[in-house]
């Protein structure tokens, strides 16, 4: 089952235009080396094949992450309070660090902006983290604030194709996207499944940040977008609610996934959108991990080490859900963008989204 997020590909006039991108990160290193010592204590006594199971720390390609607290502060037990406390104030944070470095880019300010879109799905906040940020930020009064909640990793190109959409309805507006995730929030000391022992060794914290304007010029038109979601899958990723905390759901292993099932699911979208996938020349996909990539490649049929922004962001940040796949976009820009590129990422649902972009010559 597929259905388009903009629809087919639009007249240039049309088109929203993407105008910046800035990221962001958090202060706190957390090396990867020094998160598998010292979790090592904690889990050992729960798992029969914990030398086996701990391999991940090194198989999921990750040599640092970042946090917004020290890696101390994730070994003492803490419960919703403190976890949400830590949410909005450092979700807060990156959200104005990330979003004025893109208003910069665009040669804007707060008062210009006339919608803004934020995509998070690690923490809850209401009012939401746009309000909270609002004064800081030095937004209008009048400003339209769409806060998405629950779309996980596919947050970043979602965020993408719901701005659009929304610049491409009031022609000249700026619109504000904003993806910032606090995955390590939902490090867990008193979950002993295998999935949060797989959390625990993957994920990172990280926001990102564009402009979008239905206008010429810019760094890339975005040409349309679209989704395909996979009925009864409900137990392919996502999040429960605990008493202490979010806990991870990982009950399928997605790299099989990926490599028999996203394949058509592409197909379908390609052809929403209208495009052929020898048109593409650059695939920008969300890295789930390693072998996640690895599917990826496979499924597209590209050569194994294709990927390698997608490898080297997993590598320095880890997986930072929704905002990670705009940080591949950024080193794509920076190495010199292809006349077309496809974004990809999957989500809670499961869900895929694309959005094909086009360079402005």
């Amino acid at each position: 089952m597929s259905a388009p997020c903009l629809g087919p590909i639009r007249p240039p006039g049309r088109r929203a235009h993407l105008f910046s991108l800035a990221t962001a990160l958090p202060p706190h290193l957390l090396w990867q080396r020094d998160v598998a010592r010292r979790v090592h204590h904690v889990f050992e006594p729960h798992f029969k094949e914990f030398e086996r199971l701990s391999l991940v720390f090194e198989s999921v390609g990750i040599v640092k992450r970042h946090g917004v607290r020290p890696l101390e502060w994730y070994l003492e037990p803490r419960g919703w309070p403190e976890r949400t406390e830590a949410y909005l104030d450092g979700a807060a944070s990156l959200f104005v660090q990330a979003a004025e470095a893109a208003l910069a880019q665009a040669g804007l300010r707060g008062v210009d902006i006339d919608a803004v879109v934020t995509l998070s799905s690690t923490g809850i906040a209401t009012p939401s983290l746009d309000a909270l940020v609002f004064s800081r930020m030095g937004f209008r009064k009048d400003i339209l604030r769409v806060p998405v909640f629950g779309r996980g990793c596919a947050g970043g190109v979602c965020g993408l194709t719901i701005a659009a959409r929304l610049a491409e309805a009031r022609p000249g507006t700026n619109v504000l996207m904003v993806a910032v995730e606090l995955c390590t929030l939902a490090f867990r000391l008193d979950d002993f499944k295998v999935a949060n022992l797989i959390a625990t060794a993957l994920f990172g914290d990280g926001c990102a940040a564009c402009v979008l304007r239905a206008d010429e010029g810019g760094l890339a038109e975005l040409e349309g977008g679209s989704e395909h979601n996979w009925p009864d899958t409900l137990d392919v990723m996502g999040w429960t609610v605990d008493p202490q905390g979010f806990g991870v759901v990982l009950a399928r292993s997605v790299p099989p996934f990926v490599e028999e099932r996203f394949a058509p699911a592409l197909d379908d979208m390609l052809a929403q959108l209208g495009i052929a996938s020898e048109d593409i020349g650059r695939f920008v996909c969300h890295p789930g991990g390693t072998k996640v990539v690895a599917a990826l490649e496979r499924a597209l049929g590209l050569h194994q080490g294709s990927l390698d922004h997608e490898r080297a962001v997993l590598r320095d940040c880890g997986n930072m859900s929704a905002p990670t796949v705009l940080f591949i976009l950024e080193r794509v820009i920076q190495a010199g963008l292809p006349q077309r590129v496809l974004l990809t990422a999957m989500g809670p649902g499961f869900t895929a989204s694309a959005a094909s972009l086009a360079r402005v010559a």
